[in-house]
């Protein structure tokens, strides 16, 4: 390059450029506050612009929660799936400006949930329980160990381990119940270990 030729780079963007991480730049899960009826065309678009925007490393992951529920209509039986929080998106990012910036400005998004343009993350706990992200559990037991069941139908009974399946993240406890020894299938988070 000359002496009079200069080079103009004052225009050209690179995306690594500014990005700004937020945060400790690991990835974690947010909620968006959408226009109620949108979330299903705010995660489409989301996810085009992060196609599109080669973005895939920085926004991983985009979940509209559902649930399905019975439904009683003319005496049948009809199985619908609503939407578990209507009006919000969870979304798995890397906060960066320009990621910010493409959700907070995606079609029908109102913002995240927190503080203007300090988004909050879900703890792992708030994940967990909303069963968007299966979050393998450690638990300590063995075979012929006594637990005690923390939730769902069999909240407080207690029972002997027979099986362990760490890949599913269940166990087969032989709970008693109305003088009866049943074998009941358990989630990790479902019981406790007791000392």
């Amino acid at each position: 390059m000359s002496d009079t030729e200069t080079k103009n780079t004052s225009n050209v963007f690179s995306p690594l450029e500014g990005e700004g991480i937020r945060g400790d730049g690991q990835a974690k899960w947010y909620v968006v506050h959408t226009y109620s009826g949108h979330e299903n065309k705010v995660k489409v678009n989301i996810e085009k612009m992060v196609e599109n925007r080669g973005m895939q490393d920085l926004i991983l992951s985009i979940v509209v929660p559902t649930e399905d529920v019975v439904e009683m209509k003319d005496g049948q039986r009809k199985i619908k799936t609503r939407k578990m929080f209507p009006g919000y998106v969870i979304i798995k990012m890397v906060v960066t400006n320009e990621t910010w910036y493409l959700v907070r400005n995606t079609q029908g998004v109102t913002g995240f949930v927190g503080h203007g343009s300090d988004p909050i993350p879900l703890s792992p706990d708030e994940v967990a329980r909303m069963g968007i992200e299966k979050v393998n559990i450690n638990l300590d037991v063995k075979v012929g160990d006594t637990v005690r069941v923390i939730s769902g139908p069999f909240e407080s009974f207690m029972g002997e381990v027979l099986e362990i399946n760490v890949d599913k993240q269940v166990l087969t406890v032989r709970i008693s119940m109305f003088g009866r020894e049943t074998p009941v299938e358990l989630e990790f988070n479902q019981v406790d270990r007791i000392q």
